[in-house]
């Protein structure tokens, strides 16, 4: 189980990161519609890099309250994939076929997540 969640932690850090350092190349990159300005976007990556800290603490210190284990990381990471496939069911998700590539390669791997997590809670 520790390793799915470093993994958890591996993962939300760098897209957190990306997207809080580099809104907008990242978005480029990705082949997304690019906004007005960085501001969604970095708050975004804000929120998943604090959640990649809450995962990264829980694993230092176990027994401390308040830190996000596996049971917090099921709806996030339910939710999330939920949020990104809806918009690609309905074909609005991405301008480009990356982009829709790229939003249907995180929705697989949320839900990947989110199954491993269920199956060790």
């Amino acid at each position: 189980m520790q390793q799915l969640l470093w993994f958890e932690v591996i993962l939300k850090a760098s897209a957190g990161l990306t997207l809080l350092l580099i809104p907008l190349t990242a978005i480029a990159v990705t082949g997304m519609q690019k906004p007005e300005t960085g501001f969604w976007p970095r708050l975004l990556g804000a929120v998943v890099l604090a959640i990649a800290i809450g995962v990264f603490l829980t694993l230092q210190y176990p027994d401390a309250r308040g830190g996000i284990g596996p049971a917090g990381l099921v709806p996030i990471n339910l939710l999330g994939a939920a949020a990104m496939a809806a918009p690609l069911i309905m074909g609005t998700a991405a301008p480009t076929r990356r982009g829709k590539a790229f939003i249907l390669a995180n929705v697989v791997v949320l839900l990947g997540l989110a199954f491993l997590e269920i199956a060790h809670i």
